[in-house]
């Protein structure tokens, strides 16, 4: 990644995060898995005040977002999802750079644990890439066909 595609990483727990930033946050989600993927649902699903939330800006831009979900909240495992790449951010490897900072700010909250995420099944050779293999049969998640997918700790 060339300095122009630098990303500033921010971490907040849901408290921490200003009405603003949340708004900002829940906007885009809605935007990429809601709008963009033609899937009506319930995508403020309740888990956000159990999670640690990532956003990666250039500027004032978000162009990246994941959240990292506390054990027992999803899975038995601490969890990575949410996992975006705003359209301000596409084509320029910060899924890569999203997927790694993610997977860091996991470990350094839960040292020694696995860590799980439900992914769209298109997706899963971009999750092996991260060490992240599939445990579960392909089912319906809105319409879109998913895995769960586990990263042993290393």
């Amino acid at each position: 990644m060339n300095k122009s595609n630098q990303i500033n990483w921010e971490f907040s727990s849901f408290k921490e995060l200003s009405p603003e930033k949340l708004y900002l946050i829940l906007a885009e989600r809605q935007a990429v898995f809601v709008v963009e993927q033609n899937c009506p649902f319930q995508e403020a699903d309740g888990i956000d005040d159990r999670a640690w939330h990532l956003l990666g800006w250039q500027g004032d831009q978000l162009v990246a977002y994941a959240r990292i979900v506390q054990p027992g909240a999803k899975f038995a495992e601490p969890s990575i999802g949410r996992i975006i790449t705003t359209s301000a951010g596409r084509g320029k490897g910060f899924g890569m750079a999203l997927m790694n900072e993610s997977i860091k700010r996991t470990q350094e909250l839960y040292p020694g644990k696995n860590i799980s995420l439900s992914a769209q099944l298109y997706l899963e050779k971009f999750y092996n890439k991260f060490g992240f293999v599939r445990f579960s049969d392909i089912y319906d998640e809105d319409g879109i066909p998913h895995i769960d997918m586990l990263r042993n700790a290393i």
